[in-house]
């Protein structure tokens, strides 16, 4: 059985930083692509990064492009999303998954098999 459980979320200022890990329980973390997605209060769930199996391949949604950036250490079996330059349009709950094959990177949320609880970001202006 796989976990996932982030951290790392909190009160930043607009402008500010935060990043945001998320550890893989199990020995399949090497085989899965690792997305981050995000809620906002009375919103849909959208999806904000996802990167292969290696890290050798990133997507990213166009509203946190160029802000923000997803990598992973295998070695630790954790991902991370370093959040820069943060808006009040980021507050939300923060989502990791993990979506197999590894090699695939999807914004599908459906496609993804296994979710953490999430962890808040909240942004002031």
């Amino acid at each position: 059985q796989v976990q996932l459980v982030e951290s790392g979320g909190g009160l930043a200022q607009a402008g500010g930083s935060l990043r945001l890990s998320c550890a893989h329980s199990g020995r399949s973390f090497n085989d899965h692509a690792m997305g981050w997605f995000r809620q906002a209060p009375g919103k849909e769930r959208e999806f904000v990064a996802v990167t292969n199996w290696n890290g050798g391949m990133a997507d990213y949604a166009d509203s946190v492009k160029g802000r923000f950036t997803i990598s992973r250490d295998n070695a630790k079996n954790t991902v991370y999303l370093q959040m820069n330059s943060l808006k009040p349009e980021d507050t939300a709950t923060y989502f990791c998954a993990s979506h197999f094959p590894g090699s695939q990177l999807s914004r599908n949320g459906a496609e993804y098999n296994y979710w953490g609880h999430g962890t808040r970001v909240t942004v002031s202006s």
